[in-house]
C-alpha cells in the first residue's frame, strides 16, 4: 500500500529511530513493535527510519526491507514515516524506495552517494534524476561529516524547484548554512527545514524552522515534542527550561558508551535498560560492555521523570 500523504510543510519532532537489532544482522522484531509505539505515544510528528542514528548504511538490504515493512505495519499510517535510502548507487537508492513506497511509506530521505565526491553542479543533477525516478516525495540530508560533500544553500534553492524534492533535513550543525537556505526558500513556506542536532532545535524552531530529527526522542520523545511546541508557540522561559534539560540529557548520556558509534551505542544500551529493544548494533561495533550498561544506568536514574 503506497501512502504518499505527506504533510506540507512536515512540522514537529521526526525521530531518527534506531534500529533494534537482536544481532549484527538480525532486527529485534519486538524492540521494532515496542520502541514505535513509544515514539508515537510520545507524540513525535513522525519516524525517520534507516538514518545515521538507524545505523542505515550498516544494515544488509534484506535487513532494511524488513526494518521497512516491520515499521510501516506497526504505524498503521498513524503518523509519516521518512526511509533514508542514501547509497552509493543510484539503482539501489531507487529501489530502496520502491520498497518504502510499497510498505506505505510517505517520503524518502536522500544524502549526496558517500565515497565519490560530486560536484554542486554533478550533485544537482543527480538530485533531480533521483526526484523524478522516485515514487516518493524527497527529502534532501545535508551530512557532510560522513558523506564528505555539502549539499550548498544554493544546491537547495535551485532543486527546491523540482516538484518531489519537498524539504531539507540538515546535520551540518551550520547555523549560518541553515539562515542562508531559509533566505534563498523565504517564499516556499511549504518546504520543509528540519535539524539533526538537537543542541540547535530551539534555535532553529525560533527563527522559523518546522522542527528535529533528534536522536534523543528515541529515549525522551515528550521532552523534544515539548521544546518543539514551545518554541513554536514562543513561550520563551519553557523553551530555556526544556531547552537546557535537552543538553543536560545529551552531554550525559551520548559518551558514556565510548569508541565508535557512541552516541548510538549509549542510546540503545538506555533503550534496552528500559526495556523497549535489544541493544546489539550493526558491524563493526560491539554491544554496550557491562560497565557501560552501569553507566548509562546511572545516567537514567539521574534523569528527572
Amino acid at each position: 500500500m503506497t501512502n504518499s500523504s505527506l504533510p506540507r510543510p512536515l512540522a514537529g519532532i521526526i525521530p531518527p529511530m534506531i534500529t533494534p537489532l537482536s544481532g549484527p544482522d538480525c532486527l529485534d522484531r519486538a524492540g521494532v513493535d515496542r520502541l514505535t509505539e513509544h515514539l508515537i505515544n510520545g507524540g513525535v510528528h513522525g519516524l525517520f527510519i534507516l538514518g545515521t542514528t538507524g545505523e542505515g548504511p550498516s544494515l544488509s538490504y534484506r535487513l532494511r526491507r524488513e526494518l521497512i515493512t516491520a515499521v510501516s505495519r506497526r504505524v498503521e499510517n498513524r503518523v509519516p514515516i521518512l526511509v533514508g535510502v542514501t547509497d552509493t548507487a543510484f539503482a539501489e537508492s531507487l529501489a530502496v524506495a520502491a520498497v518504502a513506497a510499497t510498505a506505505g511509506a510517505s517520503a524518502v530521505v536522500l544524502a549526496p552517494p558517500p565515497y565519490f565526491r560530486a560536484s554542486s553542479g554533478e550533485l544537482l543533477d543527480y538530485l533531480r534524476r533521483f526526484a523524478t525516478a522516485s515514487p516518493l516525495p524527497v527529502v534532501l540530508y545535508n551530512m557532510p561529516a560522513l558523506t564528505k560533500t555539502v549539499i550548498e544553500a544554493e544546491t537547495v534553492r535551485d532543486a527546491a524547484d523540482h516538484p518531489n524534492i519537498v524539504g531539507l533535513k540538515d546535520s551540518s550543525g551550520d547555523l549560518v548554512y541553515f539562515h542562508r537556505v531559509q533566505h534563498f526558500l523565504k517564499d516556499r513556506p511549504d518546504f520543509t527545514l528540519l535539524v539533526g542536532p538537537e543542541e540547535l532545535l530551539a534555535e532553529s524552531v525560533l527563527v522559523g524552522g518546522h522542527g528535529g530529527v533528534n536522536g534523543g526522542a528515541n529515549l525522551l520523545p515528550e521532552l523534544y515534542v515539548s521544546l518543539h511546541l514551545a518554541a513554536r508557540e514562543g513561550r520563551l522561559a519553557d523553551v530555556r527550561r526544556l531547552h537546557a534539560q535537552v543538553i543536560a540529557f545529551a552531554n550525559a548520556l551520548y559518551g558514556i558508551a565510548g569508541g565508535g558509534a557512541s552516541m548510538i551505542r549509549s542510546l540503545k544500551a538506555a533503550l534496552s535498560l528500559r526495556g523497549l529493544c535489544d541493544d546489539a548494533m550493526a558491524e563493526p561495533f560491539a554491544r554496550p560492555s557491562a560497565s557501560d550498561r552501569e553507566r548509562v544506568a546511572a545516567c537514567l536514574a539521574a534523569l528527572k521523570p
